[in-house]
């Protein structure tokens, strides 16, 4: 799956900027205002250590999620039950794994306390001890910086997404089926791309490299910001309209909405990353049944992109992530179940 080429720049480069990546309206999901107020993707790449990534790690290439799963159920409770899990500010799936683990855990009689952080001080964090986990590690470019600087004292817990990456993505039922497709059938999406903040990577990416690459010369990028960018593909897919953005995944987005991506050949945007858990030293010795439940987390685009909806659809309305997690786990009872068991890597 991983072929990076040229393109593993490409995919740091790309996330640089997105801003508030899994954004409703202004903010995404966090535990409180503050922490809305303080998220951004790109906070990730604001470090010298995040750039270093840009050289990808090929070894991080060789994970399938839920490998060395096995259940749970008949594991000997952990005699240490209080755990800390370090959530990325700004990255709805690290706020969404870290809370479907802390509901497992809670009815395993444990004490879990999530709490956010920008992703140079997650990582710090965790290799000093002072958090038990992070589970939203991208590999092997866009955080290999990080891993670089303090994988060694890291645990690795294994991969559970296959799937991270930057996109073009259209209405399911519209005509373009690859970018390559713009060319002739770009009228149909009113030869407009709507993208991100202008600023953003992502944006120059596929205005400077991927629509060149491509000859799409009748293709217009029209920038805004992220918000703004989700606001046109909903209005868009309401009306039964035509439409075409610059998306990634993991995102809440491809459950909220009929859409697709399109197939890039050229490998002109990225390809896809995997994304890792990693526990601070010792965690597996003194969480050994925590250690692999984690282990055998492994989630595909529709459960994870259904989780993510929900968790913004409810603290869009006021309410609480826990409340939208445990309604997901209710809602997903065999999922939850075939976790627990470690059977989620063979599904």
């Amino acid at each position: 799956m991983m072929s990076h080429g040229v393109v593993a720049t490409v995919l740091l480069a790309g996330l640089t900027g997105l801003g508030l990546a899994g954004c409703s309206g202004a903010a995404g999901i966090y535990n409180s205002g503050e922490e809305a107020a303080k998220g951004s993707r790109s906070g990730v790449e604001a470090t010298s250590e995040a750039h270093a990534g840009a050289t990808p790690d090929q070894k991080w290439t060789h994970c399938t999620p839920g490998a060395r799963s096995k259940d749970v159920t008949a594991m000997k409770p952990d005699t240490d039950t209080t755990l800390t899990i370090g959530a990325f500010n700004g990255w709805d799936e690290s706020w969404a794994t870290a809370g479907l683990i802390k509901q497992v855990l809670k009815k395993d009689g444990y004490t879990v306390t999530i709490k956010g952080f920008d992703a140079g001080v997650g990582y710090q964090a965790t290799a000093d001890g002072d958090i038990d986990i992070i589970t939203d590690s991208w590999l092997p470019v866009t955080q290999a910086g990080y891993i670089r600087k303090y994988g060694p004292k890291l645990e690795n817990l294994g991969c559970w997404y296959d799937n991270a990456k930057l996109t073009i993505a259209v209405n399911k039922d519209s005509p373009a089926h690859s970018i390559a497709d713009l060319k002739k059938t770009g009228g149909s999406y009113g030869n407009v791309i709507y993208s991100i903040e202008p600023g953003a990577e992502m944006t120059k990416t596929i205005a400077n490299q991927t629509l060149p690459m491509y000859g799409l010369s009748n293709i217009a990028l029209k920038t805004s910001s992220t918000p703004a960018m989700l606001a046109q593909l909903q209005k868009a897919t309401s009306a039964g309209n035509n439409v075409a953005v610059t998306l990634w995944r993991p995102h809440w987005a491809y459950d909220a909405y009929p859409v697709r991506d399109l197939a890039d050949p050229k490998n002109a945007i990225s390809n896809a990353e995997l994304i890792y858990s990693f526990g601070r030293p010792g965690f597996e010795k003194d969480h050994p049944k925590a250690a692999q439940l984690i282990r055998n987390l492994a989630i595909d685009d529709a459960h994870l992109s259904s989780l993510e909806h929900l968790i913004v659809d409810t603290t869009k309305r006021g309410g609480q992530q826990d409340t939208a997690i445990s309604r997901w786990m209710a809602d997903n009872p065999d999922w939850v179940n075939d976790w627990i068991a470690g059977k989620l890597g063979s599904r």
